[in-house]
């Protein structure tokens, strides 16, 4: 029965691994499309979501049948209830880049905004975080974790910063309140994904180490 749940772990922990580089790549081109108005690629972000959901609801079975076949203990129940939690994060993390995606779509072929918006490095900020989530993820490296959670302040502010900047513009602007409200969007967007990221790796460092970090005041390393 040992020699059965350990090819069960391994295939899920490969399964884990495909729908973080299928959301990764989605999330990517969402943003490419975003910064560089392409609305052919920012619809193929959309197109493509189907398999993510697919693939999640695989995993989610998996898991399910793992826990009713083997009834694992210790280190392994602890990464199969880890792997249902986080598959549903990163799920959605690909909801939030078909979000953006649409956004972009939007605004691929109407005329660009007199503003000035820190995008590219909230976006890098982001992508920083999202790879390091998975990354911490698959190595089980805790202490990348902790530095990637303690980055979602600096997404947070950047969100704040957009949302006043672009209602300024809204009020000086009102023909420019569509595209102001979907830039909005995809700032917030991109909050959301800090936020996913930033739960990832909680529950990164519960797998490793069991401790529940979630809602705690204060994690930053020494």
């Amino acid at each position: 029965m040992a020699r059965h749940l350990q090819a069960a772990l391994d295939n899920l922990r490969k399964e884990l691994l495909n729908i973080s580089s299928m959301v990764e790549n989605a999330t990517e081109k969402a943003l490419v499309a975003l910064l560089e108005r392409r609305g052919g690629l920012a619809q193929e972000v959309i197109d493509e979501d189907y398999l993510v959901n697919d693939k999640e609801v695989r995993i989610e079975e998996e898991c399910l049948k793992i826990m009713a076949l083997y009834q694992p203990v210790a280190n392994d129940l602890r990464f199969v209830i880890t792997v249902l939690k986080v598959n549903n994060d990163i799920e959605r993390i690909g909801d939030l880049a078909v979000n953006i995606a649409e956004r972009a779509l939007y605004l691929s072929n109407r005329e660009m905004l007199a503003i000035t918006l820190d995008f590219p490095e909230m976006i890098s900020d982001v992508m920083e975080m999202l790879r390091g989530s998975l990354d911490a993820l698959t190595k089980r490296d805790t202490e990348l974790a902790r530095r990637i959670i303690v980055m979602d302040d600096k997404v947070d502010e950047a969100n704040r910063k957009s949302y006043k900047e672009l209602q300024r513009l809204m009020h000086k602007n009102p023909d420019a309140v569509n595209r102001a409200l979907n830039l909005l969007s995809a700032s917030r967007h991109l909050e959301r994904i800090a936020d996913m990221a930033t739960n990832i790796c909680e529950d990164v460092v519960y797998m490793v180490e069991g401790e529940v970090i979630r809602h705690q005041a204060a994690i930053f390393m020494d």
